[in-house]
């Protein structure tokens, strides 16, 4: 019966209740784009007021990124033992409190600390809300129903700088840390009645109300119930009493997988917060106007919003692999050309615009990329532990960029290096091969039918 459900749900059609567990899965990923870039978006404010320096200004930049991958590496393996909506809930808690007292800190010390906290909130959140809409898709709609959630990134990112400079002009900085952690506790009853646990999850760790859930989600997808739980999954005791770990990703038939998917990630992720971060400075260094440089940025976060969405509608037809590489061949053309274009303002515009569509395309298929490669009781910490090791090119991206450029490189001469490593990532991928991890169970070296 189990192999029944979960065949019927990879081929039949989307139920509204599928569709709406993704939905919210893309309103948790809205918060990525809106706390990553509040700081940013805060940043001049919070100098003014504190007089801080600028060395203790890029320390509260970087600070929630790292909390963020903090959060993808030590918190995703929890998701696999107690359950991704459990997971989500408690980060939520998490990022919500961090970004409330936010708006009450009284030193860069104290909101740097509170950038970590919230960072480890979104860093779980992400792991699992990307896993767990995967396995509410059916097969066909999979890749976009991952896809879509990076689009939530690109509309958070947007809607954050209209949001902050709203706020910031009527009621100053800590206005706009309050709307968001208002925005990310509001989000905590959504996920308690509309986020169910996934079906794979309930199959493979089988808690103690396992029959219960799965028979609602049979339900509410459209499938008769379970009279009583399938068989379990064949797992070692010694997985038994530890559960699921990082290790596990490191199994032999899974450890080329996992240092490809590092690699994509880390270079995927340098790239993109290079590009994201840096592109409106570098073209007023390049010779735009300080006005020209911040349209460039917004266009980029515009095209993302595009850039994802028509990923996912590719990923219906085509292979999400070869998707994601066509998309990393032409970040990696566009942002070699960027630069020498932008002596023609109109062109610089299109072509950032175009770029916008390409890099956030990456990001969001390679979310998508780790639900084909681990089975479901290793999804979440297989796709935190690559979001953790991704963040830390995110980290590295900007302070390498920093110290280039006080080493007398060009803007041209930066964007060849991103461009590199994007060639560089679409190598990585295209080397990668896809595992049957929705069909097939491994821990401890077992294998079974889930």
């Amino acid at each position: 019966m189990n192999i029944d459900l979960r065949h019927h749900i990879d081929t039949g059609p989307m139920s509204r209740f599928q569709w709406t567990a993704v939905a919210v899965c893309v309103l948790l990923n809205v918060l990525d784009g809106f706390d990553v870039l509040v700081m940013a978006f805060t940043s001049q404010s919070v100098s003014q007021e504190w007089s801080i320096s600028g060395s203790v200004l890029g320390l509260l930049l970087s600070a929630g990124l790292f909390g963020m991958a903090l959060g993808s590496i030590a918190l995703a393996p929890w998701a696999d033992r107690i359950g991704r909506r459990t997971m989500i809930l408690v980060c939520l808690s998490l990022s919500s409190s961090g970004m409330l007292l936010s708006a009450l800190a009284q030193n860069a010390g104290q909101l740097g600390a509170l950038r970590v906290l919230t960072g480890i909130g979104i860093g779980g959140i992400l792991a699992s809300s990307n896993v767990i809409a995967s396995e509410f898709a059916s097969s066909k709609f999979r890749g976009l129903a991952v896809t879509l959630n990076s689009t939530g990134y690109a509309i958070g990112a947007t809607l954050g700088g209209v949001v902050a400079v709203v706020l910031q002009n009527t009621s100053g900085w800590r206005s706009v840390f309050l709307f968001g952690g208002l925005c990310t506790a509001a989000l905590i009853p959504v996920v308690w009645f509309r986020l169910p646990e996934s079906l794979d999850f309930l199959l493979a760790r089988r808690p103690a109300n396992a029959l219960q859930q799965i028979n609602m989600l049979a339900v509410r997808t459209g499938h008769d119930p379970l009279d009583e739980l399938p068989p379990a999954p064949i797992v070692s005791d010694k997985s038994r009493v530890r559960g699921v770990g990082p290790a596990d990703v490191f199994t032999p038939e899974l450890r080329r997988n996992t240092l490809l998917l590092w690699g994509a990630f880390f270079l995927t992720m340098f790239g993109f917060y290079f590009v994201t971060s840096w592109t409106p400075k570098l073209l007023v260094e390049a010779g735009m106007s300080a006005t020209q440089g911040i349209t460039g940025g917004v266009l980029l976060n515009l095209g993302g919003i595009f850039g994802t969405a028509l990923l996912g509608v590719l990923t219906v037809r085509f292979r999400i692999g070869r998707v994601l590489v066509g998309y990393m061949a032409a970040a990696s053309i566009l942002l070699a050309a960027f630069v020498p274009a932008t002596s023609t303002v109109a062109v610089g515009f299109v072509l950032g615009a175009a770029i916008g569509v390409v890099v956030n395309g990456c990001i969001g298929g390679l979310y998508a990329l780790p639900t084909t490669l681990y089975s479901p009781p290793l999804r979440a910490t297989g796709m935190g532990w690559g979001i953790g090791v991704g963040r830390a090119g995110a980290i590295l991206s900007p302070i390498v960029a920093g110290a280039l450029l006080d080493a007398g490189w060009t803007a041209t001469q930066l964007y060849l290096l991103v461009s590199v490593a994007f060639l560089g990532a679409a190598v990585v991928v295209s080397t990668v091969r896809a595992q049957a991890g929705a069909a097939v169970i491994t821990v401890e070296g077992e294998r079974t039918v889930a």
